[in-house]
């Protein structure tokens, strides 16, 4: 079977490293060719949300938009379209009607997340709202004839919709993110966070936490990704790093707590409830505990007070957080259990299947 997958995103996202190209080796073993077509390219991705280099950006995207005609008529070749959110980041859904005009073939839709609400652009504003077409998504669910979802909150408005949904969480590799060896522990225990510029006013609103629990416990605060090169935190000890893809599992290692807050009421609450727990499962995996916002599925992922903790108010954060700060042993164990249960429940080979299936089950064939 040949899949042709059309992502947004290059390798560099998370959404097309996690949800496609880690599934191209397993997918072949089980008789299945996934080819990646992303929109953008890595140098593109890199100042898509650089204001400095908008009129180059938009360059960049009129060729990558007339470069996509040539994807779609690919689909000629391909027994089954995999659309991982959309096809390009703009304008209505012409590629994937192209797609599936030149294909003949169904259409599958990967959604990670809740892609059908409308939001407003950090770095584009209006602007970039406007070009968005967020009523795209309602025509893809729509058009598709499964939907993969990152998670259930997602798979219940595919089926508001009339679509089969079918739950196929965000992972790792786990014999890639797995524990560091470490001979002695640190001192002070560091708290770390990984995101993007988008997702860094979640880390802001749990600040006013921290710093109290600076007051009381030392600590280290370590930020990946938040497209800042210095944030200052009074009374905090803060170290703030850019996003690299060859450092990103050293990053996860480095922590002794993860932190993931989501503040619900930042964004729409309807794109909290589609958030797909990924940083969890990723925070299992090199076997460190986290304190979360109990969110949609991220009150779902793991075991409540065997891997992880949860937060819903400032003083929630504090208590957690210190709990981790001041036990050693309690770090250990929720690190191990965490571990163990991404082993049992979150494996690359587990979700390879089921996305097999799905793919199969586009076309009608069983094996």
């Amino acid at each position: 079977m040949n899949v042709l997958a059309l992502a947004s995103y290059p390798v560099e996202a998370a959404a097309t490293r996690y949800r496609l190209t880690q599934f191209v080796a397993p997918l072949a073993e089980r008789g299945i060719t996934l080819t990646v077509h992303p929109f953008l390219d890595s140098r593109l991705f890199v100042s898509l949300y650089k204001r400095s280099e908008m009129l180059s950006t938009g360059l960049g995207l009129l060729r990558s938009a007339l470069g996509r005609f040539g994807d779609a008529y690919a689909a000629r070749r391909a027994d089954v379209v995999l659309v991982q959110r959309e096809a390009m980041m703009f304008g209505p859904p012409l590629i994937e009607w192209l797609a599936l005009k030149f294909g003949r073939c169904p259409l599958v839709l990967d959604l990670d997340d809740a892609t059908y609400i409308s939001y407003t652009s950090p770095t584009y504003g209006r602007l970039g709202s406007s070009l968005k077409w967020f009523g795209k998504t309602d025509d893809l669910i729509r058009w598709a004839t499964v939907v993969t979802c990152g998670n259930r909150s997602i798979a219940e408005y595919v089926a508001s919709k009339g679509t089969r949904g079918v739950v196929i969480p965000t992972v790792v590799d786990t014999e890639c993110f797995r524990p560091a060896a470490r001979m002695t522990e640190r001192s002070p225990p560091v708290l770390g966070w990984i995101g993007t510029h988008s997702t860094f006013p979640y880390l802001e609103s749990i600040f006013p936490a921290l710093q109290q629990l600076a007051r009381e416990h030392r600590f280290h605060l370590k930020v990946v990704g938040a497209g800042r090169e210095q944030i200052n935190l009074p009374g905090v000890e803060v170290e703030s790093l850019a996003w690299s893809l060859e450092r990103e599992i050293e990053d996860f290692q480095s922590f002794d707590i993860g932190l993931y807050p989501i503040n619900a009421g930042l964004y729409a609450d309807q794109w909290a409830a589609g958030k797909s727990g990924f940083k969890a499962i990723q925070y299992m995996a090199v076997g460190i505990p986290y304190v979360v916002t109990p969110v949609a599925a991220c009150a779902e992922i793991g075991e409540l007070g065997l891997t992880h903790l949860c937060a819903a108010t400032q003083e929630d954060w504090q208590e957690s957080l210190a709990k981790l700060i001041t036990d050693e042993g309690v770090r250990q164990r929720m690190g191990a259990a965490g571990r163990l249960h991404a082993l049992e429940h979150y494996t690359v080979a587990a979700q390879a299947d089921k996305l097999a299936e799905a793919l199969r089950e586009a076309t009608g064939r069983n094996q």
